[in-house]
């Protein structure tokens, strides 16, 4: 993996999706300054992201998409996060939902993408609402923080109880809505991941018929009600594939930072209170540089890794074992870790000017500590679900497995 800058992509390069993503990186690093202070993907990055075909990955082939394996998503998400963790973070959400919504049976996936397969959706999994049974559907009423991709989205996914007549829980659910249908109230003020525009989404009363309702219990279980059982995209393994499209950013802002650092010493700049007149002859800088190049690689190595996992056992058409889909939730926190470790290291080399309002360091810096807090990245939960399925205790600390 060669870390120093980045070079333009060629036209064959480009034919590809990581490549396409990789040509709009310069683009997304002018306008991630912007996206941060408008608290909202730019509207020029999304216009980009749509003529790229960067919205549509996991969107079916039948219905204009790509249909691309998760590998193929971490990669793209990856190559985006170095020019802005916000943009990443939104679009690789983005192409989640539109693989949640390939799990759905085809009435609900056709509603969605039949007049444009660039349709974007946003996706919110905790319950944070209740699905009261109705005649040949729900009424859906809740609040769900943390949407991200809302203010681009013309559906949203969310995370509900099924309840019957008389308030008893049947099952755990997403419920597939138009946005129209939805209210979003700004609470997205935050020290990262800004742009993201992860604010609120409301609904009160909204029926929601059947078939856009699918049965979260049955999805932890490997049971989708996709009819096209044959598209081996729509039978990975529900939690790992939704944790990996989170990884991917997390890894593009460690490399966009070891990017941006390395051109800062190409210009020769000296170490302040040293005889170093370039800090690039420091052997400090020297081993600082290649320990955060090593994290990189390792975080790199664990991601694909569960990627290719969970494409694999896709493909096999069997479910993902407990162990596999543990040690994958494992890979993804060691992602986070090393890139943060990584991060650390090059602000050390960079030295207290990262931290300058005016330095893309320390925004990237705030997007990956904010990134990598999420609930579904978590080190030290991942670490002990592994640990647990290794010694075959089947009590686990979480159904989201």
């Amino acid at each position: 993996m060669t870390m120093g800058a980045a070079e333009p992509a060629t036209d064959i390069e480009q034919a590809t999706l990581p490549g396409r993503a990789a040509a709009l990186v310069e683009l997304l690093r002018r306008n991630a300054a912007r996206t941060e202070q408008d608290r909202c993907v730019a509207a020029e990055n999304i216009a980009a992201l749509d003529e790229a075909g960067l919205f549509s990955l996991t969107v079916p082939e039948r219905l204009g998409g790509h249909q691309e394996r998760i590998r193929t998503l971490v990669e793209v998400s990856s190559e985006l996060g170095r020019g802005c963790g916000s943009t990443a973070w939104t679009t690789s959400l983005i192409n989640i939902s539109g693989w949640l919504i390939g799990l759905y049976p085809q009435r609900a996936q056709r509603e969605v993408y039949a007049q444009d397969p660039g349709t974007r959706a946003c996706a919110v999994l905790p319950p944070h609402g209740t699905g009261r049974t109705a005649d040949a559907g729900s009424i859906v009423t809740g609040r769900w923080g943390f949407a991200s991709g809302c203010l681009h989205a013309r559906w949203a996914l969310l995370g509900m109880t099924l309840t019957g007549e008389r308030d008893e829980r049947l099952d755990q659910a997403l419920a597939l809505v138009p946005m129209d249908q939805l209210t979003i109230e700004d609470t997205w003020h935050v020290a990262g991941m800004r742009g993201t525009g992860s604010n609120t989404l409301i609904a009160d009363g909204v029926f929601v018929p059947d078939h856009r309702i699918l049965s979260v219990t049955r999805a932890l279980q490997g049971v989708y009600p996709t009819e096209f059982k044959d598209e081996t995209l729509y039978r990975a393994a529900f939690v790992p594939t939704l944790a990996l499209s989170l990884a991917g950013p997390l890894l593009g802002l460690a490399r966009g930072a070891m990017e941006l650092v390395l051109a800062s010493l190409a210009m020769g700049r000296g170490i302040s209170h040293t005889h170093y007149a370039q800090a690039r002859e420091a052997p400090s800088t020297q081993m600082q540089l290649a320990e955060a190049a090593s994290l990189i690689d390792t975080a790199t190595l664990h991601l694909m890794r569960a990627a290719d996992d969970v494409d694999s056992w896709a493909a096999s058409g069997q479910c993902m074992p407990v162990v596999n889909r543990t040690r994958a939730r494992m890979d993804i926190g060691t992602v986070a870790r090393c890139s943060r470790d990584a991060l650390d290291l090059l602000l050390s080399v960079q030295g207290a000017r990262s931290f300058a309002d005016d330095s893309p360091l320390q925004r990237i810096w705030r997007d990956l500590e904010t990134g990598t807090r999420h609930a579904m990245v978590n080190p030290a939960i991942a670490t002990e679900m592994y640990g647990r399925a290794l010694l075959g205790i089947e009590d686990q600390v979480t159904p989201l497995i």
